[in-house]
């Protein structure tokens, strides 16, 4: 897999993207990610990408041209399965989208920043907006940084034990039930008898229900 994130502060994920899972990941070969500076594409002798908008609203908006010349530049190197947006107004990041996104073959994430792109970028440009939650950040590059790690860590063989993101919250609409590790009893804080018991089957059946309890009692709109 290939991930290409465009930004106007690619330093901010620099470190990021070079360290824990996605650096392992990297390293083993499962995936490459190239960050690209948006400044690189610009025609302006000052580097600036953003202007004014017309119609006299606040803020400044990141203009066409650069982001066009980048994403052509990409694109004529191989072909790409989405090119995604971060937004406030993008559709909701979930398990589901991140389970999607970690079949695709090759990637691109459009940070946003400032008051927001050119919309006809959007239009005609963009193939999917995706949000991270409804606030607002000053760039879009932890949402990307966000999505990346989501979706990195679902590709086989990036996690040592892949039956870990299988059992994550939301891969079933339910929160993961609790977990304890050594020792078994700690200040009088006790791990679940059940749990020492070693008995495969109801240690399965009290993980579903710990799963659904808290679900029911946290999230009960993923039940709905």
């Amino acid at each position: 897999m290939r991930i290409d994130i465009i930004s106007v502060l690619p330093e901010m994920l620099e470190g990021f993207v070079n360290t824990s899972i996605l650096a392992r990941a990297q390293k083993k070969g499962l995936v490459e990610i190239y960050l690209h500076n948006l400044r690189d594409y610009t025609t302006d002798k000052h580097r600036r990408v953003d202007d004014y908008p017309y119609g006299g609203f606040a803020g400044m908006v990141i203009q066409c041209q650069p982001i066009d010349d980048c994403i052509a530049a990409l694109q004529k190197e191989r072909n790409y399965d989405e090119i995604i947006f971060t937004t406030p107004d993008g559709e909701q990041f979930d398990q589901p989208m991140a389970n999607e996104l970690s079949l695709k073959k090759n990637i691109i994430i459009l940070c946003g920043h400032y008051k927001g792109v050119d919309y006809r970028i959007r239009e005609h440009l963009i193939t999917k907006e995706i949000s991270i939650g409804d606030y607002v950040l000053t760039g879009g590059e932890i949402a990307a940084a966000a999505m990346s790690d989501a979706i990195v860590r679902l590709i086989p063989g990036v996690l040592s034990d892949e039956q870990s993101a299988l059992s994550d919250s939301f891969q079933d609409n339910l929160l993961a039930a609790p977990v304890y590790t050594r020792p078994a009893d700690y200040k009088g804080w006790k791990v679940p008898e059940i749990l020492l018991s070693g008995h495969e089957q109801k240690i399965k059946e009290w993980e579903l229900a710990q799963s659904l309890e808290r679900t029911k009692r946290l999230r009960p709109d993923l039940l709905e």
